[in-house]
């Protein structure tokens, strides 16, 4: 598994952005995709996550109902969409992925280079 995440950046307050993780190697639809995040002086920590069918979806509290998490397996890419983004979203992002023949796991083993999204208050 190789994972590659990308499309962080600047903007301000109540802004939108779009992260995107591709991987390369094992098949793609076989992964469990995730979404983690670390603030500068704080533990990483899990945002969303996606089973392999993109059924279903787990959120952290403070992000639900302003990021979706979703996936294309034709692409081999998983996506987070961030709305209404506020100065506590400041984080490097993470992509990760994990084997999981049903649900979201709770450990992860695969992870890829960070993206820097930083929101300005």
């Amino acid at each position: 598994v190789q994972l590659q995440a990308f499309g962080g950046g600047l903007l301000q307050a109540g802004g939108s952005l779009r992260l995107s993780c591709s991987n390369s190697g094992r098949t793609f639809s076989s992964l469990a995709m995730g979404w983690f995040r670390q603030a500068p002086g704080k533990d990483r920590e899990f945002v969303a996550g996606i089973d392999w069918s993109g059924h279903s979806t787990s959120y952290k509290d403070s992000v639900k109902g302003r990021f979706t998490i979703s996936r294309d397996n034709a692409q081999n890419t998983v996506y987070l969409q961030m709305n209404n983004l506020n100065a506590e979203d400041t984080a490097v992002y993470y992509c990760a992925a994990e084997v999981m023949g049903r649900g979201i796991p709770a450990m992860w083993g695969n992870w890829g280079q960070g993206t820097l999204v930083t929101v300005s208050s």
